[in-house]
C-alpha cells in the first residue's frame, strides 16, 4: 500500500505532484494497448476527406440555417428553437471538431483539418496554439496529476464548479482573461510548461487576433445597438456548451488516476446517433486515447475490433451519471475514491502500480 495516498493532490503543472510523476516514472510512461493485427490497425488507421467533408457540409449548413433562423426571427418567440439549435452546434459541436482536427486525423487534408481547427478553436474561447500543446500533454499523462492540463474535475470534486461547467460560465471566466492576458504577450507558468519555447509567441498572436473579433463584434453590436452580433459571436459559447459538458465530463470523471492504462482511467458509454454526431464519435472514449490515430469515423470499428479486452461500456449517459455520482458523493470525504472499472475475463490484467492510491479505496 503506497503512504503516498495521504499527499493531496496539487494539479499545478510545476508543484509537487509535478516532481513526484517524473520520479516515479509517471511522466511520459509507456501506456497498455491491447494487441491489434498490424494489418487491421493499418486500415483503421486510413485518413480519408470524405466522410469529414460530409459531416462538416452538414455541420456548417447546420450553422446558417439556424442563424439565419435566428436573424430571420430575431425579436419574436419563434427564434428561441433556433437559438437552440445554433447554441449546440455553436458551443458543444465545435469541441469535437476542434479535438479530431487538432489531432490532424479528421481529414486527409492537412489544410482541411487546420481551417476547421481554427474556427472551432475560435467558437470555444481557445488559444488554437495553446491548446493543440496542451491536449498533447493530456495524451501522453492522461489523468497523471501534475502533469495533465485538462483534468475536468479533480479531486476532491468541486460539484458547484462542475454544474457550472453546463452554463458556460466559467469558460468566460477563465477563457477571455487567459486570452486578454497572453495578448500582453504573458504565458503562466503552467502554459509554459507544456508549450515550448519556440511556439510561445505564435500563441501570443492567436490571442491577439481572437480578441480583436471580440472587440470588432462589441464594437459591430454598439453601432447597431442591438445584442444581435454577440447573440451570432462569443455568446452561444455560454448557452450552448451544455452537450459538449454533458457527454465531455463522462470521459475520465471518477475513474483512477495515476495509472497507465485507459482501461482504467477512461470511460466508453454508448450513445443516440444526434449526439454521436455532435460528438464525433469521441463516446468510444477508451478507444481513441489508446489509439489516438484513429479517425473518428473507424472508432465505432476499432470498438468491436478491441472491446473483449476492455471494460463494458456504458449503455446510456444516464447509467454512466448514475454510476458516478455515488462516486463523486465518497470523494467528497475521501479523495482517494475512485470507481475501479472491471476488465473482462480474457482480458490482460493492468500490471502497473496505482499510483498515489490506496487500492482499499476503490468502489467495488
Amino acid at each position: 500500500m503506497a503512504t503516498a495516498a495521504k499527499t493531496k493532490r496539487d494539479y499545478s503543472l510545476v508543484g509537487e505532484s509535478t516532481r513526484r510523476a517524473i520520479e516515479t516514472g509517471l511522466a511520459s510512461a509507456e501506456w497498455y494497448h491491447t494487441d491489434v493485427p498490424r494489418k487491421a490497425m493499418k486500415e483503421l488507421m486510413q485518413r480519408s476527406d470524405g466522410p469529414a467533408i460530409r459531416d462538416t457540409v452538414i455541420w456548417i449548413a447546420a450553422i446558417l440555417g439556424s442563424a439565419a433562423g435566428i436573424v430571420w426571427f430575431w425579436g419574436t418567440w419563434w427564434v428561441l428553437p433556433f437559438l437552440l439549435v445554433y447554441g449546440v452546434l455553436y458551443g458543444s459541436s465545435s469541441d469535437s471538431r476542434w479535438h479530431e482536427c487538432g489531432h490532424g486525423t479528421a481529414f486527409r487534408t492537412r489544410w482541411m483539418s487546420d481551417v476547421v481547427y481554427e474556427i472551432a478553436s475560435f467558437m470555444l474561447v481557445r488559444n488554437p496554439v495553446q491548446w493543440r500543446w496542451s491536449h498533447a500533454r493530456h495524451h501522453t499523462d492522461t489523468i497523471i496529476v501534475g502533469r495533465d492540463a485538462e483534468i475536468a474535475v479533480m479531486r476532491p470534486p468541486d460539484l458547484l464548479r462542475a454544474a457550472l461547467a453546463f452554463t458556460g460560465i466559467l469558460d468566460f471566466r477563465y477563457a477571455l482573461p487567459t486570452l486578454v492576458r497572453q495578448v500582453f504577450g504573458r504565458l503562466s507558468d503552467d502554459e509554459k510548461s507544456y508549450i515550448p519555447e519556440m511556439e510561445q509567441a505564435k500563441a501570443v498572436t492567436a490571442a491577439r487576433w481572437h480578441i480583436a473579433v471580440y472587440v470588432a463584434t462589441i464594437a459591430f453590436a454598439i453601432a447597431l445597438g442591438s445584442w444581435l452580433p454577440l447573440v451570432l459571436i462569443g455568446l452561444p459559447r455560454l448557452y450552448g456548451s451544455w452537450h459538449m459538458v454533458l457527454t465531455g465530463l463522462l470521459q475520465h470523471i471518477g475513474l483512477a488516476d495515476n495509472v497507465v492504462d485507459h482501461r482504467l482511467n477512461t470511460r466508453t458509454v454508448y450513445m443516440n446517433p444526434v449526439s454521436r454526431f455532435i460528438y464525433w464519435n469521441m463516446n468510444y472514449h477508451v478507444e481513441h486515447h489508446m489509439f489516438p490515430m484513429v479517425p473518428y469515423h473507424a472508432l465505432p470499428k476499432l470498438h468491436e475490433l478491441i472491446k473483449h479486452d476492455l471494460p463494458l461500456p456504458n449503455p446510456s449517459m444516464w447509467h454512466a451519471y448514475r454510476e458516478v455520482w455515488p462516486v463523486l458523493l465518497k470523494q467528497l470525504q475521501y479523495e482517494d475514491y475512485f470507481l475501479k472499472r472491471e476488465l473482462p475475463p480474457a482480458a490482460r490484467p493492468y500490471r502497473g502500480e496505482f499510483h498515489e492510491v490506496d487500492m482499499s479505496a476503490a468502489a467495488k
